[in-house]
């Protein structure tokens, strides 16, 4: 792993990502088809034909690196890999199905289980976020490239990101320790971005989900300087058994005044 270049891979798999997002607008358009997979969640030919790719570019880039994927993974095989791509080919996909705006495509490498390259595409917003190591998180937004770092753009809310759905008591209570101020209610992966890109302050969730639900928004989240931890405040690492997902705190900065 350490013989691969990080940056060229991400940057090659740009295009990639947004082809696979203007095929993802071209479906909702043409007739997104649904079906329920064996654990209920809703799948779409939109999920499929981004998932194929995104897999078949990311097969050539490193062909030796095992491609752990939302569509085509089996939760119930136990993996021993140190390295892996964690694929989420469309992250929102209800959102995806309603025609909302904030669904996403993701891919994230996994390296000594740690988190090494982040690439999240949100298409209806136009929004590319990427990065491949410590200072090198950046987004394509109208064609410009700028860093992201973390920094606030607001000024004086504290605002936190919620999940759609309930909050839940031990999520509200981070939030008051945390002195939040406000709340948005926001899916997929994009939460992780929004914080990287100083809009929002705080994510928090309880266990839920898959890594490859937040692996992505964890490496752009924590290479332009923020944090994800679990509730204990500890790091963690990725390949975890069913590679479920632990609760999780994401933050901009430790002081979420600044």
């Amino acid at each position: 792993m350490s013989s691969l270049n990080l940056k060229n891979i991400t940057e090659d798999l740009l295009d990639t990502f947004l082809k696979a997002g203007r095929r993802a607008k071209e479906i909702s358009k043409e007739g997104i088809k649904v079906e329920i997979k064996a654990d209920k969640s809703p799948v779409t030919n939109g999920d499929i034909e981004v998932n194929e790719i995104l897999t078949s570019k990311i097969k050539k880039l490193t062909p030796n690196i095992a491609i752990i994927s939302e569509e085509t993974f089996d939760t119930n095989y136990a993996d021993q890999h140190r390295d892996f791509w964690l694929i989420d080919p469309i992250d929102g996909t209800k959102d995806y199905i309603k025609n909302k705006d904030e669904y996403t495509l993701n891919a994230a490498l996994i390296s000594d289980l740690k988190p090494k390259i982040g690439i999240i595409y949100a298409p209806a917003k136009n929004r590319l976020f990427f990065s491949y190591g410590q200072n090198c998180a950046f987004e394509i937004r109208d064609e410009k490239k700028q860093i992201l770092d973390c920094k606030k753009v607001h000024t004086k809310e504290i605002i936190g990101l919620e999940n759609s759905g309930n909050t839940s008591e031990e999520i509200l209570e981070i939030y008051k320790k945390n002195k939040v101020t406000k709340t948005i209610k926001m899916s997929s992966s994009l939460k992780f971005c929004i914080l990287a890109a100083g809009e929002a302050d705080i994510y928090a969730a309880k266990a839920r989900a898959f890594e490859w639900d937040i692996a992505a928004g964890h490496a752009i989240l924590e290479h332009a300087g923020g944090s994800v931890v679990d509730h204990n405040f500890k790091n963690f690492l990725y390949g975890k058994p069913g590679f479920k997902n632990l609760a999780i705190i994401a933050k901009r900065s430790e002081d979420l005044k600044k």
